[in-house]
């Protein structure tokens, strides 16, 4: 019972450092207030890659494969824009910069799950 609640503190871990990293690399395109809404928003998009993005790649699994495999850049866009549209503190000017963050959110859960693993 404890495996998918540690995983799901580490993924809100990652998601949280992630938007920090990405907010301080594209500074007015992402603006928040606190470091509090990094954490409430780092949850939510956690939440967000926990339930929404796997129907979102079942259902986009034709563009991933045409893209062979680029389509994700856009998925993970997708969640960083949807979690922003639903917690109005975070704010991401447009869809590029989402899929800016969303691409440094997955670098840095690559380089954390490396860590880990090793």
């Amino acid at each position: 019972m404890t495996k998918p609640i540690i995983r799901l503190l580490v993924r809100w871990l990652v998601c949280s450092l992630g938007l920090w990293i990405a907010a301080a690399l594209l500074s007015p395109s992402i603006s928040y207030s606190n470091a509090s809404v990094i954490i409430i928003a780092g949850l939510i998009l956690a939440l967000i890659n926990t339930v929404i993005k796997p129907i979102l790649v079942i259902l986009s699994l034709p563009a991933i494969i045409f893209t062979l495999g680029l389509f994700m850049i856009v998925i993970n866009g997708v969640t960083v824009y949807i979690a922003s549209k639903l917690y109005s503190q975070l704010h991401i000017t447009d869809f590029l910069a989402a899929m800016f963050a969303g691409m440094v959110i997955g670098l840095v859960n690559y380089l954390v799950s490396a860590i880990i693993e090793r």
